[in-house]
């Protein structure tokens, strides 16, 4: 025990060392100042964030497999000690009184209970295939066959050995980089404020909540950044138990007097603003006050504050909302698909296994006996229930999976639903988001329009004193307008002059601007920048003035800049109009060349985008991606409904202005014409979309609330990746559809030709033989998961109907294949026995070998085998070959009906001749069945048997769920004064106007 709490806290030790970045370089300097200095010495990090983001504290001994990554000791109530809560902010709390605090709460993040690694493994022997296989293993104990029983076990243990291990390697890497989306938290501890991943805070902890971060727990607000010295009100307010408990946020200031009138309870001034429509639907950032909840993943959008946090966060309130759904686990469809080719095939085994009986009882079988023998009803009944359950089927699919998510880990895709790497296979539809994804995200300020008699420093000028200042967490547009004063040294000369910052409101989508009201010694300066239409709105400008402002707008529209109006007000004057600044975001150096093979992968790009739709098409015409772009109006209110709407929407190349309903219904409406649809975001407000689509995709850089919400996270930027996960998906389907076919043949040929063979000659392979030819087939495809694949060259999807068929074609010919090599066997010369052999060897090694083969038939002849695979198989067919040679578990020679009539050894050897004409034979067979297959997929009608109209048309339904959405329920009163509901025509939205 002691060395194990040495462990775990030289692990945190090592983690806090690691993730501990001091924030000293803009300390003790005034707003401005600060600003001038960033500007001065920012480098463009195009490494990106070196912190090592390794889960910290997972260290555990080598040897203890079954133990899960080492957890806080104590026991988390989720009821915090009073004292704790009294942190000054000055000092905060010591680091080792946050380790000890660690060991009672845990880490501070949300995740799904660790399963312990002797669970999991236990969980591979869960499932109605598992179960039937068990039941097998009962059923040898009863017949007391110690080898089948010793085997069959085996079999069990190898496929969960196998499962676990390749599962949990998968996990390791893939949890390896999850730590590069790991949210940080500014905190106070040992009296200096440091930089550390949000999963080590602990309650009491002192964290600084700053415009642009997201808040890291529940936290109880203290005072502004600027006002520390309002520590001690805040103590009297507390003291005086003046603060509501902590509550849900749906109620926040809904306390109501005896007359319902709001009882709004709060202190000072407004201290934050935070957007928290992912966990309450409000649209607008909420105001909070001194003594206000501020909650674990909401955005603080304006602001900076000193608060405590109140509790770990699985008892705030998003770990408790999550703790309610989670034992729902979404298996998806194909976890639908495995359990219907599973039940299926259970479904035939019974059949065989009736056949069998049927015929057993007309031969006057036994049920037991004679017990030494494998002819009797039992063994019948234990041959087909090992034969006919794929017992590997479960694994090697699950297997396939995680192999493959480590492998797009390695390529800067996390998989955070093994699912979602079918679903992306699938996708034929990629709705990307423009800045970042199609283009670099890196805007550049190109040469400014300045409004006559203005001049251009003071417009820079005012347009960075209308920007945040919070050099930490700028948003792209005011970093660059920032930045940009480089170019510009009288503009940083200008902001030397003494202004004083009084009120900073950021981006408000109604306003569609940002506005600071600053001094410059007694002069008061409204500053303001935003929209065009907006900031022109405000002042009064005369109409050439007017003209040309909008004239150099729409030219840089045109030619893909985006520009924004600056303007400002002195004494509370007229509003002047100083010019526009014209930005540009270029297209990523790929974009245009993965767009092309995008569509040629069948799968083409719809750019949705908040730029205005002159950007937007300029931006499409130069990637080639379409000039079909729309504004989002013409979606949302132009008068389409129906199956015109859904038209559109499909015929599309992209939609400009698009908020983040309109993706959402881009999303709905592309999915109810039955295309799998991807889709990209990296906001708050993408959450939805992402959700709603096939497969959510959080692009680089994204926020913690998308990432939650999306199926896969990128880590790298761009398009490029996107398509390489596509292809990889694809890949892995193609393994797995693979190994299915070739499960399924191989089950319905040992059913077929031991049935058969049951009935019409009273033989079958011993038992100990089957179990064997079960192991090696299982031994052959453990492999699959490393096979080299090709991807498929449009979506793929999983055409039943045509798996069945052609599995059951090939599971028919293997089937014939031996029953020709038993057939020749009643040759008076023994056929192909060219000097001695045995029945039971002949067949167990004819079986395994095309059995074995089969593999390289069902995975396609457009790449390679790997070396894993090939090595695999061949190594079980060595064995297999050395059971025919010296008469492994051949027992004694079972008398058919008819007998043969060339003489068997009785200890069942069989000459390397032989052995050699076998080979040969399995391998013209694998031959044919080779011609047959790809003869098969060349049938066009087979080819496309079970694929899906990825763009059908209902326009019935369409319609009319288009005119059932414009209609309400109206409650009223008739002129008798009977209250009646009658349905009447929706009242029709109001449009915004940007005029």
């Amino acid at each position: 025990m002691k060395h194990k709490k040495h462990d775990i806290e030289r692990a945190s030790s090592t983690a806090r060392t690691r993730s501990t970045v001091s924030f000293g370089d803009y300390e003790g300097l005034d707003e401005y100042t600060a600003l001038n200095k960033y500007i001065t010495s920012y480098r463009d990090p195009r490494g990106g964030d070196a912190e090592d983001a390794k889960d910290a504290g997972t260290h555990r001994h080598w040897w203890a497999f079954w133990a899960s990554a080492p957890r806080a000791p104590g026991q988390d109530a989720g009821v915090v000690p009073p004292e704790w809560l009294n942190t000054d902010i000055h000092q905060g709390i010591s680091t080792a009184e946050a380790e000890k605090r660690r060991k009672v709460y845990g880490w501070n993040e949300i995740t799904a209970e660790k399963e312990s690694m002797l669970k999991k493994f236990l969980g591979y022997f869960t499932g109605p295939i598992l179960y039937v296989m068990e039941l097998a293993v009962l059923l040898a104990a009863g017949l007391q066959d110690w080898v089948d029983f010793g085997v069959i076990i085996g079999i069990l243990l190898l496929n969960a050995t196998v499962g676990w291990y390749q599962e949990k390697q998968a996990a390791d890497v893939v949890a390896s980089l999850k730590g590069d989306i790991a949210m940080k938290a500014t905190v106070v501890r040992d009296g200096q404020e440091q930089n550390i991943l949000a999963r080590e805070l602990v309650p009491g902890d002192i964290i600084i909540v700053e415009e642009g971060q997201t808040v890291p727990a529940d936290a109880r607000l203290i005072c502004d950044y600027r006002s520390p010295e309002d520590f001690e009100t805040y103590n009297k307010l507390k003291e005086q138990e003046k603060f509501r408990d902590e509550e849900d946020p749906d109620e926040e200031n809904k306390e109501v007097d005896e007359q319902g009138t709001p009882l709004v309870t709060t202190h000072g001034h407004s201290i934050l603003a935070c957007d928290q429509s992912a966990i309450t639907g409000e649209s607008l950032a909420v105001d909070k006050y001194m003594g206000d909840v501020v909650f674990y993943t909401t955005g603080c959008k304006r602001g900076k504050a000193y608060a405590i946090a109140q509790t770990s966060a699985k008892h705030s309130f998003v770990g408790r909302t999550a703790s309610l759904v989670e034992g729902a686990k979404d298996q998806g469809h194909f976890k639908a698909i495995m359990d219907s080719i599973g039940t299926t095939l259970l479904v035939l085994v019974m059949f065989w296994i009736l056949a069998a009986w049927i015929g057993g009882f007309f031969r006057h079988l036994k049920i037991a006996t004679p017990r030494n023998s494998s002819v009797n009803l039992l063994h019948y009944a234990l041959i087909l229930l090992i034969v006919g359950v794929p017992v590997g089927l479960p694994v090697v699919t699950t297997t396939t999976l995680a192999v493959g998510a480590a492998y797009l880990a390695k390529q800067k895709a996390i998989v955070q639903k093994l699912t979602a790497i079918e679903s992306l296979a699938g996708v034929d539809v990629l709705c990307s988001d423009k800045t970042g994804t199609l283009t670099a995200n890196q805007l550049s300020i190109r040469d400014p329009y300045v409004a006559a008699g203005q001049d251009v420093d003071f417009m820079m000028a005012i347009a960075a004193l209308a920007s945040s200042h919070n050099v930490r967490s700028l948003d792209p547009i005011d970093k660059v307008t920032i930045l940009t004063l480089k170019r510009y040294p009288k503009a940083r000369e200008i902001l030397n002059q003494g202004w004083r910052t009084e009120k900073f409101t950021p981006f408000d989508p109604v306003s569609k601007r940002i506005t600071s009201v600053c001094y410059l010694g007694k002069d008061k300066y409204v500053c303001a920048k935003g929209a065009p239409r907006a900031i022109l709105n405000l002042t009064n400008c005369d109409e050439q003035t007017t003209k040309l402002f909008r004239d150099r707008a729409s030219e840089f529209a045109r030619r893909g800049f985006r520009s924004l109006g600056v303007a400002y007000q002195k004494n509370d004057g007229d509003w002047i109009l100083l010019g526009l600044l014209s930005m540009f975001d270029p297209p990523r150096h790929d974009t245009a060349e993965t767009i092309v093979e995008a569509q040629a992968l069948g799968v083409p790009v719809k750019m949705l985008t908040g730029d205005a739709i002159a950007i937007a098409k300029e931006t499409c015409k130069m990637l080639a991606l379409g000039t079909k772009v729309y504004n989002s109006r013409k979606l949302m209110h132009g008068g389409l409904s129906g199956t015109m709407q859904h038209d559109l929407v499909e015929r599309a190349d992209g939609f400009a202005e698009v908020f983040p309903e309109h993706k959402y219904q881009v999303v709905e409406m592309l999915q109810q014409r039955g295309h799998l649809t991807a889709m990209t975001g990296d906001g708050v407000n993408d959450a939805p979309s992402l959700k709603k689509a096939d497969c959510g995709i959080a692009v680089e850089g994204a926020s913690e609330a998308a990432q939650a919400a999306a199926d896969i996270v990128f880590l790298a930027p761009g398009l490029s990746t996107i398509v390489l996960a596509i292809k990889t998906s694809r890949q892995i389907f193609q393994r797995m559809k693979a190994y299915i076919q070739y499960r399924i043949a191989l089950c319905l040929h040992l059913e077929i030709y031991l049935v058969t063979s049951m009935i019409i000659i009273n033989e079958t392979i011993r038992v100990q033989l089957i179990v064997f030819i079960a192991l090696f087939a299982d031994l052959a495809t453990v492999a699959i998961a490393y096979d080299n694949a090709y991807s498929e060259e449009r979506p793929v999807e999983w055409q039943l109907p045509k798996i069945w068929i052609i599995s059951v074609i090939l599971g028919v010919l293997l089937a014939i294949a031996t029953w020709i090599i038993r057939g020749t066997l009643y040759l008076p010369n023994g056929g192909i026995v060219q000097n001695f052999g045995s029945v039971q060897e002949i067949l167990f090694l004819e079986v395994s070998l095309t059995e074995n083969w089969l593999i390289f038939v069902t995975r396609g002849s457009k790449t390679w085998p790997s070396f894993q695979l090939v090595a695999a198989i061949f190594g079980v067919d060595v064995i297999a070959t050395i059971f025919a040679l010296f008469g492994w578990l051949s027992g004694h020679p079972i008398r058919a009906s008819p007998a043969s009539h060339f003489h068997q050894r009785l200890d069942g050897w069989t000459d390397i001749v032989t052995v050699v004409v076998i080979w040969a034979y399995s391998i013209g067979v694998t031959i044919v069945i080779a011609i047959v297959y790809y003869m098969l997929n060349r049938i066009k009608w087979l080819d496309d048997l079970g694929r899906k109209d990825r763009s059908h048309k209902d326009v019935a339904l369409e319609n009319t769920i288009s005119v059932l959405s414009k209609l309400a329920v109206e409650h009223g009163t008739d002129k008798h004064g009977t209250e009646r509901y009658i349905l009447a025509t929706r009242a029709a939205e109001e449009e915004d106007d940007d005029e």
